[in-house]
């Protein structure tokens, strides 16, 4: 199953994208599949065809995981 990131990289805009796992503090590369932007919208600078890119981490500065569609979150229940 897919995992949603949104990895931060300095002087440059968010990038959503998906990792088959989360990298481990071993790590030196992510990638990154379907990259985009936040908002959906393509990035300015990759071209229209780009399907994975590979960051280096040394490069990123905040990887956020977002959560899944299948995750079920449990709240309070009031009966």
């Amino acid at each position: 199953m897919a995992t949603t990131l949104i990895v931060h990289i300095p002087n440059e805009e968010p990038i959503a994208g998906e990792v088959d796992e989360i990298p481990e503090a071993n790590h030196t590369l992510l990638l990154l599949k379907n990259p985009r932007r936040r908002d959906g919208k393509d990035i300015h600078y990759l071209e229209p065809e780009v399907t994975t890119i590979i960051i280096p981490v040394s490069r990123i500065t905040l990887i956020e995981v977002m959560p899944s569609a299948e995750e079920e979150i449990i709240g309070f229940v009031r009966e």
